[in-house]
């Protein structure tokens, strides 16, 4: 009997081999296991980093795994591998437990640190940026304008646990050929540079031609030169639609614009099509935050801040876009509706000077296209409806007139009263770090509860700042299974609001072998 299930063992060792392969890349400089063009992606001949991304799908397939080994990989780098297997993505990924970092502070002709051109790959758990010294001044010598991430080509990628930070261009630029992307769990931040003292650089620039659903969620996207997330075109007389189907979901967006001295749009979405072919469509922005620097404590709120603007040019309005379950928070313009043809916005809580809105717009208020109710205003002035150069409303005037915004609540700024976590999220890659986002409008303690998170009473954590990852405070966590945030300025936000990594202390568990890996689950 032994024999017999040992010899099927032997027959099913070739199969499981050739469904899925794992290859290896070290950095070209490694001290003891350089990645080579001349290797073949073993652990003994591991390939470099650009030599593995351009693989053909005759060795890299669908099921396959490329194993990132830490250290720094300098260059910027083209990814072309792609799986032909509809129902297996290839997985690039960084190897458990170490830091992989691609500098892109080197001199190239490519503009960006990563550009992706093949279908159906997943990257994860690496860090995309610029080290070391360099110019983010347009213009002057050796600066150079260098994306971190550039989706071109490939459809149904996945982008998860990525840092992509500090590049002088933009952040993720997702394109229109790329439909099928899903973006998650990424950190986005300081990317861009100045320009005639203007900021540029996004940390998201997206676009969509295909069908399918475009989905970013669960990212942190701050402190970008320009603005936080377009979903957008500048293009005219393309005569097709590449700017609809995205889901932006649970999202913390805030500061953008401020490395250049201005808060501008945390998130916009529109096109500037002046033939009203292009135009934004089919857009989902739900249960995200969206945050400018406020002091709670002022109740004036002046000063540009805007958080959301929809439409941009009056011939492209955009289109069936739903707004549901947001935090919105800016200073006087935190809210611009401004060219919006039919939309769907609700349950919404909006901290602003005015909601601002085009005359375009109101007429397409008071018919089926639009579904505004249920949100909750906090304005510096009664009239706080304003359509620009044109009249201000109270919210029972703008219902009276426009017959919108049924069950909707209005209240001055000093009523704004908030404590909370906003956001909690247990790590994709490490099941013992959460990621959260806390906001106290008057500058005092958390308290954020991981009653339900199955950790242990007495368990050791530490608290982290998100971007640098320096730890704030230490500690354990108590039989209330609470823990306190206390406020702090950290990643240039103001006492009121923060973004943090809880890492509780890990329970050490023996690696398994690639036998037991791969045939665990037959004992």
């Amino acid at each position: 009997m032994k024999t017999k299930f040992a010899y099927i063992i032997l027959l099913l060792v070739p199969v499981v081999l050739m469904a899925q392969q794992e290859f290896h890349v070290f950095p070209a400089d490694h001290y003891k296991s350089p990645g080579t063009q001349a290797g073949d992606g073993s652990l003994t001949s591991p390939w470099d980093l650009q030599t593995a991304l351009s693989q053909p799908n005759s060795v890299v397939n669908g099921g396959d795994t490329i194993w990132l080994h830490g250290g720094t990989y300098t260059g910027r780098f083209i990814s072309t591998i792609n799986s032909t297997k509809p129902d297996k993505k290839i997985l690039v990924s960084s190897i458990s437990g170490e830091r992989v970092t691609l500098n892109g502070n080197t001199k190239s002709a490519r503009k960006s640190v990563l550009e992706v051109q093949g279908a159906r790959v997943r990257y994860q758990n690496f860090e995309i940026t610029f080290l070391g010294d360099y110019d983010r001044h347009f213009g002057q010598p050796g600066f150079q304008k260098v994306n971190g991430l550039f989706h071109t080509l490939g459809e149904d990628c996945e982008f998860s646990g990525l840092r992509i930070h500090n590049n002088p261009g933009v952040g993720v630029g997702s394109w229109k050929a790329t439909g099928g992307t899903i973006i998650e769990f990424c950190k986005v931040y300081n990317n861009g540079h100045l320009r005639k003292k203007k900021g540029v650089g996004e940390g998201f620039y997206v676009q969509n031609q295909s069908d399918k659903e475009r989905i970013i969620r669960n990212n942190f996207i701050f402190n970008n030169y320009y603005k936080g997330i377009e979903v957008w075109s500048a293009s005219s007389g393309v005569g097709f639609e590449f700017v609809k189907n995205v889901r932006l979901e649970n999202n913390i967006i805030f500061n953008n614009g401020t490395p250049a001295g201005k808060h501008v749009d945390n998130l916009i979405i529109a096109s500037d099509d002046k033939e009203g072919i292009n135009v934004a469509r089919n857009i989902k922005v739900l249960n995200n935050v969206l945050y400018h620097n406020i002091n709670h404590e002022d109740n004036s709120n002046y000063g540009h801040g805007a958080s959301l603007t929809l439409g941009y040019n009056f011939k492209s309005p955009v289109r069936d876009i739903v707004v549901n379950d947001n935090l919105i928070i800016g200073k006087n313009n935190a809210l611009r509706l401004f060219h919006v043809k039919s939309m769907n916005f609700k349950r919404n809580t909006i901290y602003s000077g005015y909601v601002n809105f085009f005359n375009s717009t109101l007429n397409s208020i008071n018919k089926d296209s639009w579904a505004v109710s249920n949100n909750n205003y906090y304005t510096r002035k009664f009239k706080a409806f304003r359509v620009i150069k044109t009249r201000d409303f109270s919210l029972d005037e703008w219902q009276k007139e426009y017959k919108t915004e049924l069950h909707s609540e209005w209240n001055p700024l000093k009523n704004f009263k908030m404590n909370k976590a906003l956001y909690i999220e247990k790590s994709p890659d490490n099941p013992k770090s959460y990621e959260i986002a806390v906001l106290n409008s008057e500058a005092k303690s958390v308290q954020v509860d991981f009653t339900s998170s199955g950790i242990e009473e007495n368990t050791n954590y530490k608290i982290l700042d998100l971007a640098s990852g320096d730890i704030i405070e230490s500690g354990q966590l108590k039989s209330n299974k609470q823990i306190e945030i206390k406020p702090g300025n950290h990643n240039g936000t103001a006492l009121n609001f923060g973004v943090y990594t809880i890492e509780f202390e890990e329970v050490s568990k023996k690696r398994k072998s690639l036998f037991e890996r791969l045939f665990g689950w037959i004992f």
